[in-house]
């Protein structure tokens, strides 16, 4: 086949600023450190790609969200569930893994989820054997802690 006919030459496509959740009112921007350089490599990165194509609206509200940023320090007692904590989880639908992030690193899908989630807000202050409920759309769930964990810094 012809090099004519395939899709090599075409240009990459634009990236796109994502949508960001409204940050909750009255609490703290809290970020894990990793969240922090993702949301600083994304400024840098679109800046290159297409300097001031997204507008101003756009730039500020990403540097809003660096500047307000807090990065808190890991807990003193690594047996209880704060925020940046890695949780395993056993509930109906069997075990799962569960991590306690910023607005800005959410992702439900990947098991990322935010401080102030429904999940999250159960899980924090617990250890490990403790049994949590949930009401999730499915109805009311509990679930075991079986692991905390935290990354290193």
């Amino acid at each position: 086949m012809s090099k004519a006919f395939t899709k090599d030459d075409a240009p990459a496509p634009a990236e796109v600023p994502r949508h960001r959740s409204p940050l909750p009112s009255g609490l703290p921007n809290y970020v894990t450190p990793s969240g922090l350089a993702a949301l600083r490599e994304e400024l840098a990165r679109l800046d290159a790609a297409r300097p001031g194509k997204h507008g101003p609206t756009w730039r500020a509200e990403l540097e809003e969200r660096i500047a307000t940023a807090v990065v808190p320090p890991p807990p003193t007692d690594r047996g209880e569930i704060r925020f940046g904590a890695r949780v395993r989880l056993r509930g109906p639908e069997g075990e799962r893994e569960v991590r306690i992030v910023g607005v800005d690193e959410a992702e439900p899908a990947t098991g990322r989820v935010t401080f102030v989630a429904p999940l999250a807000r159960a899980l924090l202050g617990h250890r490990v054997d403790d049994i949590v409920s949930v009401r999730t759309p499915r109805g009311e769930e509990r679930l075991e802690i079986l692991g905390v964990e935290y990354d290193a810094r």
